[in-house]
């Protein structure tokens, strides 16, 4: 029996000895596509076995406060701010050999699984209302491999900062841009992570010559991840290796009869993990400017980890950049993308915005787009006019996931609700059909009419709905849709406008008058579709 413990001992001991000390600092690339992210774990290991320090990288400023090794496999606890300052607890898995390492990001609560990859409120947050299933711009786990570049043990952080908290701005002087909501393309819905300077300049070739310029679609704007790793030794942002010169790019846009738009946010990292503007607003604005950038798409994001969860707050973090931006020397359209949170209708202009968000991600899935389109927009039209719209969020058209019959809907309730259309799709390699739907100059009329209405509903028997727009003619836009799962008959009447008589009916799909109608008009509507038509004064 002595003889067992001895070697049961003997074992446990040279099994402790074979464990190696995690001690140091471990870094590594944080994206494959680009050189725009620094992954950092600085860990103490002690002799019980107990791990501190901190890890910093993409989405992620956590505090080690727990973990254990075992064997070649290791677990890290940490603790990580969320929306408010909230502390969410999460942990790490991962593998080591020697002086390499492989670790699994932990999937914040609200960002998890395959196919969410819409924004959330906030690292962790709670998904918002129309975010993709989990919010957040997730998907599969993330697994980085890191080096050991030093074996020191890390100085511990200081205490976490309290989150700030800021009183309700000064009203920002107007911008006088975006009369009529604006139109153009982004990079997210389709390319995420994967855009680049060759992309954006073949993308602005595209659409010239699809005819979508000519459409109106004038703005051509990068989403994240265009961010270096680091600012300048002057404090400015910088480009990462997908985008050698912003300048030039800008210039190349520029010559096209086209304009150039960017991302950042007010937090201290973009949702993507790259660098943003917390702290350097007036800086990034005359950077941005002096790249000749046309727009800017503000992302609240990690801001949820540096300020409270308080409208007055997040207005006046976001009244920071308006401001900036109007000092900047150059006109610039302000897209304020906080996911409609904190009643943003009510401030939004005041911050000088020109259109901000009013839900979370949309996602190429008729369950989304009806979500966010149908059931949580009502209300908001009061927000709406020239200068200051509500966005429902960019369009999903040409992406695969909907039948033309839905992107049909798609576009039609967009430009009923005096939507921004920012075309989401490969513009370079775009079916006839969805050119079609992009390109409708009747429909697109509609959106861009100068009296800057938005449509709200009018009617509901179940699934079937009808919207109605006011025009600067006198006339309405009007849009019989039909949500439900079977081909049903869909009746817009006069007296839900507030006309009677007898009117002039367009229907702006089919480009045909259809004659005059009084007191009504009803038409077949397919499962998913609509029929849009102009009535005239």
């Amino acid at each position: 029996m002595k003889w067992f413990l001895l070697t049961v001992t003997a074992l446990a001991c040279l099994t402790a000895a074979s464990a190696q000390n995690l001690t140091g600092r471990w870094t590594g690339p944080g994206s494959t596509a680009d050189d725009g992210q620094e992954f950092v774990l600085a860990i103490t290991q002690a002799a019980d076995g107990s791990l501190t320090g901190y890890v910093q990288g993409p989405r992620a400023d956590d505090r080690i406060v727990g973990g254990k090794v075992d064997g070649n496999s290791l677990t890290i606890d940490v603790e990580r701010a969320g929306r408010g300052g909230a502390i969410q607890k999460l942990t790490y898995t991962g593998t080591v050999d020697g002086g390499k390492m492989k670790l699994t990001l932990p999937v914040p609560p609200g960002r998890g699984g395959a196919g969410a990859a819409g924004r959330g409120p906030a690292p962790g947050g709670a998904p918002p209302p129309g975010g993709r299933p989990g919010g957040g711009r997730g998907g599969q786990p993330q697994v980085v491999e890191l080096s050991r570049v030093s074996t020191e043990a890390p100085k511990p952080l200081p205490p976490r900062p309290a989150p700030v908290s800021l009183p309700m701005p000064d009203p920002v002087k107007s911008n006088g841009l975006a009369k009529t909501p604006p139109m153009g393309w982004n990079s997210w819905n389709k390319f995420r992570n994967q855009v680049s300077d060759k992309m954006i300049r073949e993308m602005a070739d595209a659409i010239v010559k699809s005819g979508m310029a000519k459409a109106g679609y004038v703005y051509v704007n990068i989403d994240d991840t265009w961010e270096a790793a680091h600012r300048d030794a002057n404090g400015n942002i910088a480009t990462n290796n997908k985008f050698p010169d912003m300048k030039a790019l800008a210039d190349y846009v520029h010559g096209k009869g086209l304009k150039l738009g960017i991302y950042s946010g007010p937090g201290p990292k973009t949702c993507a993990g790259y660098e943003a503007s917390y702290q350097h607003d007036e800086q990034d604005a005359k950077t941005f400017a002096s790249w000749g950038i046309d727009y800017l798409k503000y992302d609240w994001c990690s801001a949820s980890q540096v300020y409270d969860d308080k409208q007055a707050t997040m207005a006046a973090a976001y009244a920071k950049m308006g401001t900036a931006l109007l000092n900047s020397g150059r006109s610039i359209v302000y897209s304020l993308c906080q996911y409609g949170n904190l009643d943003v209708g009510e401030w939004g202009e005041r911050v000088g915005g020109n259109l901000w968000r009013t839900t979370g991600d949309i996602s190429d899935r008729w369950e989304s787009m009806n979500n966010i389109g149908f059931n949580l927009q009502p209300g908001r039209e009061k927000f709406a006019g020239p200068g200051h719209w509500n966005d429902p969020d960019m369009l999903e058209i040409g992406n695969g996931g909907m039948t033309d019959t839905e992107y049909q809907t798609h576009m039609s309730l967009w430009c009923l609700l005096a939507a921004p259309l920012l075309a989401g799709n490969d513009i370079r390699d775009m079916k006839p059909s969805i050119a079609e739907i992009l390109m409708n100059k009747e429909v697109v009329a509609v959106d861009q009419d100068k009296l800057g209405k938005q449509g709200l509903r009018v009617s509901k028997a179940g699934d079937l709905e009808v919207w109605a727009k006011p025009l600067a003619d006198g006339g309405h836009a009007v849009g019989l849709f039909n949500r439900g799962e079977s081909a049903a008959k869909v009746t817009a009447k006069w007296s839900d406008l507030g006309v009677s008589g007898s009117h002039k009916v367009r229907d702006l799909w089919k480009h045909a008058d259809l004659g005059k109608m009084a007191d009504a008009y009803s038409a077949d509507v397919p499962s998913h579709g609509v029929v849009m038509i102009k009535i005239a004064k």
